[in-house]
């Protein structure tokens, strides 16, 4: 029988206050997240910056480091799922509903309030597709996968209990056994609570944004709070089938809803305008990647402050849906070596991201700078009904992306049960039913507190503050896993060629 760990009761227990908290003081709660927030934001926007490089940096260097043949396994392990089944899930579980929400409604809002220049420009529409690939393209992807990785080597190679703790023993030295490795999981145990938990809060938004534009269902937070109702029933029948079923099935169900999506918003839009814009700012993207990536605009608080908003809290936002995403995606990905593992996990998912944040963003843009459609005006959670008002087919669409948020909502949801049951279940691949359903609960609970106390302002304040620690637990998870790589593949001291060459200049022994 699974053991439950320590970590469980301590972090219920933080759970319950927190939740208690929002219930009975939600706007003492709100205004000190607030202030909260003010205060990370202004003091630590370069930690985050350059934490965020960091990722980058090393995921490429074990990409092409000697590193790459090291397998997350035994050296006999299979791959347990196929390609596109593994992509598929760690794709639904990567990013999931933030794709639908930011998909229309960050592109325009930086084509209409861009961080540098006049709005509402043709420059403007660049630079707003540019800024969505730098926060949601390698930058992300890199640090789920170099925790992924780490997590995953641990797992199945050095076969550890599947624990953030448990990959700094080589920087510990089995301190992390104790007191200290209880805190690391804690802290994993929140951020991951937070950060699925502001995805919930945007998905129901937009859920409930979308019934309001299509059947005229009242937008407030009660109708918000019975979506989210509904939608943890489900998740938690998901999560309680398991992996193998639940899961899978969903994440395949999502990649072809999401890919017949795309493939309509593609072919019924602006395709020529979509496919020049993709080709013009994936250049751009990749040729400014590292000024932007360390870009803070100290000497102009204007764009200071937009940095601030989205950049900074999309670095937080994935350094705090590192434990759990990287985690499940640890948990599908045995038997791939480093370089396979890596270049999936890094490119792949970054190129997609980009073309799917083209094609709605692109379409958006399209419509309101050569059609007058006002949809730079609309609600962050609305915006993209907008455009399928200018689109042939507008129900078939709404039915569509209604069904995509919840399933998405779904194997979000489920997947970040599954982990935390493996967080606080010292690291079980199966961890019992009743502590997934419990996490179900607190996840719901949790994303409640934070629409009721302040929506998404409230929700970026929590990612930002339970990203903070936890970063340096990840760069030190970095230096851990070097540390064993080494172990396994140590560097060589003298080629052959080196080696024939000296054999050559040493003198041959004299017979005597």
């Amino acid at each position: 029988m699974c053991k439950i760990s320590i970590v469980f009761w301590i972090s219920l227990v933080i759970a319950i206050v927190f939740v208690a908290w929002g219930v009975i003081a939600p706007v003492q709660l709100g205004k000190m997240m607030d202030q909260t927030k003010a205060f990370f934001l202004d003091s630590f926007g370069w930690f985050y910056q350059l934490s965020a490089t960091f990722f980058l940096v090393f995921a490429l260097f074990l990409i092409f480091s000697r590193y790459g043949r090291i397998k997350l396994g035994r050296d006999e392990d299979k791959p347990s799922f196929s390609r596109p089944t593994w992509f598929a899930m760690l794709f639904s579980a990567g990013m999931g509903i933030g794709l639908l929400f930011f998909g229309v409604s960050e592109p325009i809002s930086h084509y209409a309030s861009p961080p540098v220049g006049e709005g509402s420009t043709a420059q403007s529409a660049q630079a707003a597709l540019v800024y969505t690939y730098l926060h949601w393209g390698f930058h992300a992807w890199a640090i789920y996968s170099v925790i992924a990785l780490i997590l995953a080597y641990y797992k199945f190679r050095k076969e550890r209990p599947g624990l953030m703790s448990t990959t700094l023993s080589p920087l510990l030295g089995g301190r992390e056994k104790g007191a200290i490795g209880t805190v690391i999981d804690v802290v994993a145990v929140f951020a991951t609570i937070f950060g699925v938990a502001a995805s919930l809060g945007l998905g129901a938004a937009q859920i409930n944004g979308g019934l309001h534009y299509v059947a005229g269902v009242p937008n407030n937070f009660t109708v918000q709070l019975i979506i989210i109702a509904i939608v943890t029933v489900l998740f938690i029948l998901s999560a309680s089938t398991g992996l193998q079923k639940g899961i899978k099935y969903l994440s395949n169900a999502n990649m072809i809803l999401a890919v017949i999506l795309l493939v309509s918003i593609l072919f019924l839009g602006p395709t020529k305008f979509i496919l020049n814009m993709f080709t013009t700012t994936l250049g751009s993207y990749i040729q400014n990647l590292p000024s932007m990536g360390l870009r803070l605009a100290p000497f102009n608080k204007e764009q200071a402050a937009w940095i601030k908003d989205w950049t900074i809290f999309y670095w937080a936002w994935w350094i705090a849906w590192a434990p759990f995403v990287g985690t499940f995606i640890a948990r599908v990905s045995k038997g791939r070596t480093v370089r396979e593992f890596m270049v999936a996990v890094l490119i792949i998912p970054t190129l997609v991201c980009a073309f799917w944040f083209c094609v709605f963003g692109g379409a958006a843009i399209f419509y309101d700078y050569y059609k007058g459609a006002d949809i730079a005006g609309q609600p962050l959670e609305t915006a993209l009904f907008h455009v399928y008002d200018v689109l042939p087919f507008t129900g078939a669409f709404v039915i569509v992306t209604l069904l995509l948020i919840t399933t998405f909502f779904v194997t979000s949801a489920d997947s970040a049960t599954f982990v935390l049951g493996m967080q606080t279940a010292y690291g079980a691949l199966n961890p019992p039913n009743f502590v997934k359903i419990i996490w179900g609960i607190f996840l719901s609970a949790s994303a409640i507190v934070l629409m009721l106390s302040g929506g998404l302002n409230a929700m970026q304040t929590a990612i930002i503050v339970s990203a903070f620690p936890l970063t340096f637990v990840l760069v030190a998870m970095a230096f851990s896993v070097l540390k064993d790589f080494k172990k396994e593949i140590p560097p060589k001291v003298h080629s052959k060629k080196t080696k024939r060459k000296k054999e050559k200049e040493e003198p041959e022994p004299k017979l005597t």
